[in-house]
Formats: C-alpha cells, structure tokens, sequence
C-alpha cells in the first residue's frame, strides 16, 4: 500500500478507557506510560495492590514493576502500607487532578448554575466531561435528602449507559455518536442496562428530539438520572450536567416531568456563560 502503516497498541487505563498509542512515534516515553499505568491500576483493581497484582494490571513484569513502583514511592505519589504489606495511592496523587480543576473555565462558569439546580431540584447534580467512549465526573453537588450512591470527582462511566453520556452524544452529529456507540464495549451493569446498538440510537436520537437524556437505573439499582449538553462556542458539546433521582422518592415519568426544564435551563446558562467567558 502507498500510505504508510502505523503500529498501535491499544493501552487499559483504569477504568478501561483504551487509548490508541503511536508506537512509531520517536518522542513516545513507555516509561512514562508505565508509571501512569501504575497510577490508573489501582482505580481499577482496588485501594491496595501488591506487587504481582500491580504488574497483573499493568501487563508489566514483576522487575519492571518493582522499579515504577519503587521510584513513585520516592516521588511520594504511593506509600507502602505495613499494615496490609500493599501499596497504596498518596495523597500526592491527587495533585495532577488538582491542577486540572484549579481554574476550569467550565467550572468557575458553571459551578453557581450547577449549585441553583442543586437547591432547585433539591436532588443531586453533577458535571461530566467526555473522555473517549466514558464521561468523566468534574463536579458533584449531592442532595442533602438520603442518598445511597457515592460518585466522587474523577469517577468514570460509559456514555452508553449514562444521561449524561447519552446527552452529550445526541449533541454530536448522528454520524459520529453511532461510531463512538459502535466502538463501545456494551456490557449490563443492571438488568435495565440497555445493551442493544439499536435502541441506543433510537434513545440517543429521541434525546436530540427532547434536548436532554434519560436513564432508569442503568448504571445503578435505584438510580434515574436526566442529562443535558453542555455546548462550546462551536456549538459542539463539551460537557453535561445531569441529576440524579433515587427511585425511593421518584419515578423516572415524573422526574423528566417535573426536572427536565430546570436541567435545560442550566446546561444553556452554562453553555453561554462559557462562550461569553471566551469572547471576553
């Protein structure tokens, strides 16, 4: 073939995001990606790791991984805990998403809407960015009626099974959510998991119809959300809000019924904050 081929390899990050790697980039550092390899392992596999499980994760060799783990031990971004003889993350670890939220645009813009739907819709709220096929959680404003999930900042779920990732999706043109649908690994997390290609068109393309997305107890027993898109000044999505309804106080009709124009509200004031910050 006259077009040059490229070698890829596809890398497991922590939460199986799979990301193409170049190999035949000249500037390309597997040292690098081994120590973050590292890094991402134990959000996959637990709070403590030992040594074999550490390269287990990573497909590393035990030596390999003893010299990673070893040197971000001396960085300080992982510790050895005598008590369960594993390593574990620091606090240090935290530093690098620290950088990222200090400063967001999005968040400094969206964070006073974010917070009126909170008080609003008296349920919890969050913001998500897309990370390949998942969303990943930069903000969460929880409800402060009982609630029995946790979704810490950083958190990452697939956009197939979620509102927001579906929100986020029906923004983009048809074309190009079918591909990142069709490249989706589609698993059951719950027994109302939708896992058929088909109907997650369709539900995708109803959320285009409506302007925001719906999920009943997909990702979790219990759990309906409703999302909407965050758009950039391109008009593209860069983002989703969504809220999150337990099914002990709501129904997923009634949610949509009575939250969904609040929600719409929010990602649009969002969205043109963000723009208007650009503009500035």
């Amino acid at each position: 073939m006259a077009a040059k081929k490229r070698t890829t390899e596809v890398v497991h990050g922590a939460a199986h995001t799979k990301r193409l790697v170049q190999k035949s980039d000249p500037l390309y550092n597997q040292t690098v990606e081994k120590a973050l390899a590292i890094l991402e392992a134990f959000g996959d596999r637990g709070r403590a790791l030992n040594l074999g499980e550490i390269a287990a994760a990573t497909d590393m060799t035990k030596s390999s991984a003893q010299r990673c783990t070893h040197t971000l031990e001396r960085l300080g971004y992982l510790r050895r805990d005598l008590h369960l003889k594993r390593w574990v993350l620091s606090p240090r670890s935290l530093s690098v998403a620290n950088a990222y939220l200090t400063g967001h645009p999005l968040l400094e813009q969206a964070t006073p809407h974010l917070v009126d739907l909170n008080q609003a819709s008296g349920e919890s709220v969050s913001l998500s960015e897309p990370d390949d096929m998942e969303m990943v959680y930069i903000a969460r404003f929880p409800s402060r009626k009982r609630f029995f999930i946790h979704m810490p900042v950083g958190h990452r779920l697939p956009m197939y099974c979620t509102a927001a990732g579906r929100a986020y999706l029906s923004a983009l043109p048809p074309d190009e959510a079918a591909r990142i649908v069709g490249r989706s690994a589609l698993r059951s997390f719950t027994p109302t998991t939708t896992t058929d290609s088909g109907v997650l068109l369709a539900l995708i393309d109803g959320a285009r119809k409506s302007g925001y997305a719906w999920a009943d107890q997909e990702t979790y027993r219990g759990d309906l959300t409703i999302g909407a898109a965050i758009l950039g000044e391109d008009g593209r999505p860069i983002a989703a809000v969504n809220i999150s309804g337990p099914t002990s106080r709501w129904t997923l009709p009634d949610l949509r019924n009575k939250l969904s124009s609040l929600l719409l509200e929010t990602a649009r004031a969002a969205s043109s904050g963000l723009a208007g910050r650009r503009k500035g």
